[in-house]
């Protein structure tokens, strides 16, 4: 396409064709308010916070969804539509709770932004407020209408990225709000818990399920055991809270942060990430070798479980049904662990530190507990874990590096790539090779560059002995189902496929840092230096193949045998059952 010259507020800006007038005041290095608009969701163009004076035009236009053209003259900042944006602004924050302290979006909230930028220092509208009751019946979010501004980035997130379509807006004008179907429970509907309509919230409509007071409340306990561990992701990103650049993974300071903070056990999730890597790559070699179901799909992500149980029920006996590393690591430490230290398991609080709201839902699934004892007691996300280090005084920019407690802390640098979508499946072919052929792959062929990336969707095909793997990566759960859909008509034909619900995998989760001011949320370029650090981890790691931990070969040797075995099977795995309709447990439909 050819470049489009036009002037805005009396500069010239040159960008190209089809470009929208948004779009070139960026590149002009002005900035235009915007509310509904977010950069990877289709053009709503219904907030009107945008709207800018164009020359030759009888009426204000939405710059979001407005093509430039050119020779154009725009003006972003004359009195009319400086006075009209104020407006609108200000009727929203009319029909807004008055509890911006005590919001957990306070100083962090894009309606706020606004308002202070626009000089909004009073209600001038006061009257009659919209009243809805919050909804706080599923385990992973909070979903509170009277704070929702219309925007509609939840609904498009929802259905255009997850393609699970949980939320829609009904009724019109004042009456309008965002729900699931019918109003019902975001307990009973197909809600995945994946937290993505919170990342892209300007409010605070959606937030997680707090569970700091739980965890402070147990630390207070001086009968209870805490111990906590902490996702490779959330080391990506924790750093960002405390006013760090991105692409820094601040391990050290997390794991001696988590140790002032009094807990009497600090664990890393990247330990039950290569014991996860042992069961999986196992169970697909076994597949591949002796011819059973494939493609095999990855069963980490509590967001994609649950979204292929509620949608794709015909492919749960395709699941791999090895736990994620949250509930592998829950398990082995009121098992393994409680046992080795003479510690009775109804007294442990484990704590699950996540870059994920669904890992909030993960917790509460019947199916992973040791018989009516849960196997995580809580789960906070990056953002919770922070908030309490902050509510308790630690300094985290002046903590020393420290490492986790042995032997539930030992790592790999194949664990540390979880985090990133590609993660799992290059950690889970490093082990697999050893497992076919009982010899490591050179160390020039160790990084499979070929699955990584932030491609919503990937294929590689990768040479496994006189075979060739064929393996298919998505992240966001639409990439997903474009996969699902090829396989089931026939036209892709693959062996392995990983699923992550987020973009960009865990990275990007529901319970990592907010987008600050002037950011975008989930920025393709911040998720990229997120991974970075992660891959930066493996890099640097002394091992970087699962099955060379070696605290994960002396748990085989003294608790499960090997992967895959009848003991490993009773704890380490699980079963998956189809959610139609939505919420109901068929106790004969388990897979």
């Amino acid at each position: 396409m050819s470049d489009i010259t036009l002037t805005i507020n009396g500069f010239e800006v040159t960008v190209p064709e089809g470009s929208t007038i948004m779009e070139a005041a960026d590149e002009a290095s002005i900035h235009i308010p915007r509310l509904c608009y977010h950069p990877n969701l289709s053009i709503q163009g219904s907030c009107r916070v945008c709207v800018v004076e164009v020359e030759g035009m009888p009426n204000l236009v939405a710059s979001c969804c407005f093509e430039a053209a050119d020779g154009m003259v725009v003006r972003t900042n004359t009195p009319e539509v400086l006075h009209l944006r104020r407006d609108i602004v200000e009727l929203l924050i009319d029909n807004h709770p008055e509890d911006c302290n005590t919001c957990p979006r306070d100083a962090n909230c894009e309606l706020q932004r606004l308002a202070r930028n626009m000089g909004i220092r009073e209600r001038v509208f006061a009257g009659e407020r919209k009243r809805h009751d919050e909804d706080v019946s599923s385990p992973a979010l909070i979903r509170n209408p009277e704070k929702c501004v219309l925007c509609g980035r939840c609904v498009r997130a929802c259905g255009e990225v997850q393609e699970a379509a949980c939320l829609s807006q009904v009724n019109r004008g004042y009456e309008t709000v965002v729900m699931p179907a019918h109003d019902a429970s975001f307990n009973e509907t197909v809600c995945i818990g994946c937290g993505q309509c919170a990342m892209v919230c300007p409010t605070a409509a959606f937030v997680e399920q707090d569970a700091t007071r739980d965890f402070i409340d147990a630390l207070d306990d001086p009968d209870t055991v805490v111990v906590v561990q902490t996702a490779p992701a959330v080391r990506a990103a924790l750093g960002e809270e405390f006013g760090f650049d991105p692409g820094v993974a601040w391990q050290g300071k997390m794991f001696a942060a988590l140790r002032r903070l009094g807990v009497d056990g600090v664990f890393d999730t990247n330990f039950a990430a290569d014991l996860t890597i042992m069961e999986e790559a196992a169970e697909f070699v076994k597949r591949f070798t002796e011819g059973g179901t494939l493609p095999l799909v990855t069963s980490c992500c509590p967001g994609w479980i649950k979204y292929a149980e509620h949608f794709h029920p015909e492919f749960l006996e395709h699941l791999s049904t090895a736990r994620s590393p949250m509930s592998m690591m829950g398990s082995v430490i009121k098992t393994a662990w409680a046992e080795n230290t003479s510690t009775d398991p109804k007294r442990i609080y484990s704590v699950a530190i996540m870059p994920c709201t669904a890992k909030k839902f993960e917790a509460t699934r019947e199916e992973l507990f040791l018989g009516d004892l849960p196997i995580i007691d809580g789960v906070l996300t990056t953002r919770e874990l922070a908030w309490v280090l902050k509510h308790m005084g630690i300094d985290f920019a002046s903590l020393p590096e420290e490492q986790p407690d042995s032997p539930l802390g030992t790592a790999t640098g194949a664990a540390a790539i979880f985090g990133a979508s590609g993660g799992v499946t290059e950690a889970a072919l490093r082990t697999a090779y050893w497992m076919a052929f009982d010899e490591d792959l050179p160390e020039d062929a160790i990084a499979f560059e070929q699955v990584r990336g932030m491609e919503g969707l990937r294929f590689a095909d990768v040479p496994f002995g006189e075979d060739t793997l064929r393996i298919a990566v998505a992240h966001g759960l639409g990439a997903a189902n474009r996969i699902l859909e090829g396989v089931e008509s026939g036209e892709m034909e693959v062996d392995f496929i990983e699923v992550m619900a987020c973009p960009g995998g865990c990275i990007g989760g529901g319970g990592q840092p907010y987008a600050r001011e002037g950011e975008v949320p989930l920025d393709e370029n911040r998720l990229k230096l997120r991974a970075q650090s992660l891959y930066g981890l493996d890099e640097e790691a002394e091992l970087r193949c699962s099955h060379h931990n070696p605290d994960i070969q002396k748990v085989y040797e003294e608790y499960f045998g090997e992967p895959n075995s009848e003991k490993a099977h009773e704890i380490l795995h699980t079963y998956y059952y189809p959610r139609v309709p939505p919420g109901i447990r068929p106790q004969e439909a388990q897979v």
